[in-house]
């Protein structure tokens, strides 16, 4: 491979001064973890304006699934824009929407008819589940879990357990919300075993929420990533969503899968709760969806899905361009990426797995298809998180040229666009250990 290319210092002249631009006008509340000024991509590569090209193991945070500007999106799009930008499918029809909707409910696990509701991201796909569920059961508690990340606007940051600094000075929130340990099994909150365990996080809401806090005739919905995802890219085992799913079943609660960043073929099937052999209620999903364009959706049976008309629209949801791109997205997606996301992750997973017993920073390696997580420990016996080391790792990877993203406490994740080729793979892992024995070497692990 020729690239990544690196011709400037980092950031070059260009991208600094759009950075001080931005300084100037653009809210302060983004985080930037590097300097990347991104001013073109195709496939897995990404242009700044200096001429500096990078490998993309970020996707816009999982989210252009097919690649940069892959030609059938771009032609959807365009195609699309010269016949219809909007309409507003609250109020009227298109068929965009409606093909889109046939293909989605097609796709759901499920034997039921399923109906799709459209907005525009993934906290507004998160809004409408917590509505529909509330709307539907009559009940208004959740119960959501630690580490989970599902939005930021008041409800979906209400379910959110993932940081304190988003939730800081903006109480109160919505309320009705419990938290409850999630099946991360590599820092088990209960001390065991995934072999031995007998999924504790789920027999803690039966038999001490239920009993002690939280009636169960009065829950709505149990909203859970079925792998979390700036949590930690966290892995459960099979039998925690089985136990969940049986639990909500029991007492008449909504099983919510929040796919945003799990879901549309990123873990080597449509949907990560495939894995699981799990039938979730509600399906939240946005990032990969459209390919870059903003849609977030939600999918349930029909039987669920029948509030009356008005009780939730949204303008722009489900806009005509990115039905289009979704549409597209989904073709891709069914033709060989899923395919290709599970080929290729095999083989990231087994490469990176052969680093972990030469790098002692690595304390755990987990994930399905391209959805991989790395944790960084300061000690694999007392598992002491290495945050420091996880950023440098992230921040020598830039400069190498390699577009990283860190998640949960510690760790980086590995979330390339869906079309990367082995090649492609090999580079991008030679470039994250050549970073990964920089920041050992200059912390003192080697």
């Amino acid at each position: 491979m020729n690239y990544p290319l690196i011709r400037t210092a980092l950031p070059g002249p260009k991208a600094k001064a759009l950075i001080e631009r931005d300084k100037l006008h653009v809210s302060s509340s983004y985080t930037r973890d590097y300097p990347l000024v991104a001013h073109k991509g195709r496939g897995i590569l990404v242009e700044d304006p200096d001429g500096n090209v990078f490998l993309d193991m970020a996707a816009g945070i999982a989210v252009t699934s097919t690649g940069h500007c892959h030609p059938k999106i771009v032609a959807a799009i365009k195609r699309q824009a010269s016949q219809l930008i909007h309409m507003s499918g609250t109020d009227f029809y298109y068929q965009p929407q409606v093909e889109l909707a046939e293909q989605l409910s097609k796709l759901a696990p499920g034997k039921l008819t399923k109906k799709v509701f459209f907005g525009n991201s993934g906290a507004e796909a998160v809004e409408a589940a917590m509505k529909l569920s509330r709307y539907y059961t009559r009940r208004m508690q959740f119960i959501s879990f630690l580490g989970a990340f599902h939005g930021r606007t008041f409800g979906a940051m209400s379910l959110t357990a993932s940081k304190v600094i988003q939730k800081r000075s903006y109480g109160p929130l919505v309320p009705g919300v419990t938290h409850v340990p999630y099946a991360y099994c590599y820092r088990c909150p209960y001390g065991k075993e995934v072999d031995t365990c007998d999924t504790e996080c789920v027999c803690f809401i039966r038999e001490i929420l239920f009993s002690k806090t939280v009636p169960p005739e009065e829950v709505a919905a149990i909203f859970v990533e079925p792998i979390q995802g700036e949590g930690g890219y966290v892995v459960p085992p099979e039998k925690f969503h089985k136990a969940l799913r049986k639990l909500t079943s029991e007492f008449d609660i909504l099983f919510v899968a929040d796919e945003v960043q799990s879901g549309m073929g990123r873990t080597g099937k449509m949907f990560a709760i495939e894995h699981f052999g799990v039938v979730p209620d509600i399906i939240a999903l946005a990032k990969g969806i459209a390919s870059g364009m903003p849609l977030g959706v939600i999918i349930a049976p029909g039987k669920i899905m029948r509030w009356e008309p008005g009780a939730h629209a949204s303008t722009f949801g489900g806009n005509p361009i990115s039905c289009a791109a979704a549409v597209e997205t989904i073709n891709l997606l069914t033709d060989k990426l899923i395919q290709n996301a599970a080929r290729i992750g095999d083989y990231m997973l087994e490469r990176l797995r052969q680093m972990q017993e030469k790098h002692p920073l690595i304390g755990d390696v987990r994930g399905k298809g391209l959805m991989i997580g790395v944790e960084m420990v300061m000690d694999r016996e007392t598992k002491e998180r290495a945050r420091k080391e996880r950023g440098a790792i992230v921040d020598t990877c830039f400069r190498k040229g390699l577009l990283m993203l860190g998640c949960g406490d510690c760790s980086v994740r590995f979330c390339p666009p869906l079309v990367i080729t082995k090649p492609q793979a090999e580079r991008a892992l030679e470039l994250f250990e050549e970073a990964l024995s920089e920041v050992e070497k200059k912390f003192g692990y080697a």
